[in-house]
């Protein structure tokens, strides 16, 4: 495990190791429109929430970094079931789409889980499709083509590229939600990454008696601090992706906070900061994914 620098933590730059990896996949794009083909980007968002409205926006801004086509399917609030299925066949049965994702939350009476199993695993940029999960649970040592999930995926790079080395340690991650806590375990425990794996949760009875032992913690719960320090152990590596909006008591105003407290950080050898550390990774890995997705297709 790395230890903690004379000088105190480290950081786990998000921003800069996602900037490096969009300069990465410019020259991939670049190269796959030598041969003819351009990766496509394809998003499917029902309604106008604020929040989801703004994340697809931000995609397509991160598609054209990176010369990745865009494609929208912008559908009202009122849409049926059947109007967004049909999105999402347009969306498999477009040539000039090599992935895409479904803006989640879908309105309310719409089945969730139906829509998303309709999407062309092939191109499941979010990684999330039943099939590319079963096939990370099945190929524990063998190479996984197709698409990974992007947070996981991109937690995984972020500690690569600073040199933090997970063969042997010891994972506990904190939230069993589908994007990060169910899913990274099964990256984790793959033979090329060698990690063990505590999966912890709201029925976890002793929280603190898992992560004080942990080499690292990934905290996913969307609970404001609620890895402090007196949970963790000196020179733990802690990666910050719950995200919560909480009130400044000095402004009055919200703010992102992430799940692990500031004195826990004091602690660490490396800690990723919450903004700025795995959310950028994500947004590097959705187009990834994509480009991959062109990659794979031109064999």
């Amino acid at each position: 495990m790395t230890a903690p620098a004379a000088s105190g933590p480290q950081v786990l730059d998000g921003k800069a190791t996602a900037a490096a990896i969009k300069g990465e996949l410019k020259d991939r794009v670049d190269a796959l429109r030598s041969r003819g083909v351009t990766p496509g980007l394809g998003t499917l968002l029902v309604g106008s929430d604020p929040g989801s409205t703004w994340y697809v926006n931000g995609k397509h801004a991160d598609c054209a970094e990176v010369g990745i086509a865009s494609i929208r399917e912008d559908l009202p609030e009122t849409a049926t079931q059947e109007e967004i299925e049909a999105a999402v066949a347009r969306l498999n049965a477009d040539p000039a789409c090599t992935g895409f994702i479904v803006q989640l939350p879908l309105p309310e009476g719409i089945d969730t889980n139906r829509v998303l199993e309709l999407i062309d695993p092939d191109k499941d940029a979010d990684g999330l499709h039943p099939t590319n999960l079963g096939r990370l649970v099945l190929r524990i040592s063998e190479p996984v083509e197709s698409s990974l999930p992007c947070t996981p995926k991109g937690i995984i790079e972020l500690l690569a590229r600073h040199g933090v080395d997970l063969r042997g340690k010891e994972v506990v991650v904190v939230g069993r939600g589908t994007t990060v806590g169910r899913s990274i375990g099964l990256l984790l425990t793959r033979k090329d990454v060698n990690a063990t794996v505590t999966l912890c949760h709201t029925g976890t009875a002793d929280l603190a008696a898992h992560t004080r032992n942990a080499d690292v913690v990934i905290a996913a719960a969307g609970v404001p601090g609620i890895v402090s320090a007196d949970m963790v152990k000196d020179g733990v590596v802690l990666v910050d992706v719950g995200v919560s909006r909480v009130t400044d008591p000095e402004t009055g105003k919200s703010k992102v906070a992430g799940d692990i407290a500031a004195d826990a950080r004091a602690k660490a050898s490396w800690y990723s900061p919450n903004p700025g550390g795995v959310g950028p990774m994500t947004r590097a890995m959705l187009l990834a994914n994509v480009v991959e997705s062109a990659e794979r297709a031109l064999g």
